[in-house]
């Protein structure tokens, strides 16, 4: 005698020998959930839930959830390609942009400019002399070989300002004298009333 078989909630159903539904269970075709009706029966009963059935249905490994597309899922690949690009783009300019602004050494050619050579008569004429020097780890301000303190620099380079005329500073450090020192002994001497300051590289003396 043949048996209704039909997939949960279906409006069409199968007509087949009950062996065949065990069979067709056991292949995967039916599912526990799927419905059938019995030869003597008038109600639709799931397959797990049916006495000639059950057994068979519990020993079945449950099936695998299904699974749907998730429509709110990103798709990362196409954004770290973007990333890597962009990456790419801004080390490139980076690069190009430190290659512009390098300041190009200075050359060596016989025609380029020397170092001026100042005489000891143009550096009495025109200029106060300045030298600074370390000695036991203190800045040594000396101003024409007289030895000056930082308090006092302000008025000693007024006084000689008004006693010879001279407006232009040779100051002259030595390499280990800290450039914070040099440039306020700078300040100083405008502050003195001196409009032009030279600093020189030893040797800056020349005697005739």
């Amino acid at each position: 005698m043949n048996w209704k078989v039909r997939h949960e909630g279906s409006p069409t159903h199968l007509e087949m020998p009950l062996e065949q539904i065990q069979q067709g269970l056991a292949d995967g075709l039916w599912e526990p959930t799927d419905e059938v009706m019995g030869p003597n029966e008038s109600e639709w009963m799931p397959i797990e839930s049916h006495p000639a059935l059950a057994e068979l249905a519990d020993e079945l490994e449950p099936p695998p959830p299904r699974t749907y597309d998730d429509e709110t899922r990103l798709d990362m690949t196409p954004l770290i390609d973007v990333c890597l690009v962009l990456l790419v783009f801004f080390m490139i300019t980076s690069t190009m942009a430190a290659l512009q602004t390098r300041l190009e050494a200075p050359g060596t050619e016989k025609d380029a400019p020397k170092i001026p050579i100042l005489t000891k008569e143009q550096v009495e004429k025109t200029m106060i002399l300045c030298t600074v020097t370390m000695e036991n780890d203190e800045p040594v301000i000396r101003v024409e070989d007289k030895v000056v303190s930082p308090a006092r620099l302000m008025d000693e380079f007024r006084s000689r300002v008004r006693a010879t005329n001279k407006t232009t500073l040779l100051l002259q450090c030595d390499g280990k004298v800290p450039h914070g020192v040099a440039v306020g002994v700078i300040d100083t001497a405008r502050g003195a009333g001196m409009a032009e300051t030279k600093t020189v590289v030893p040797p800056v003396l020349k005697k005739k």
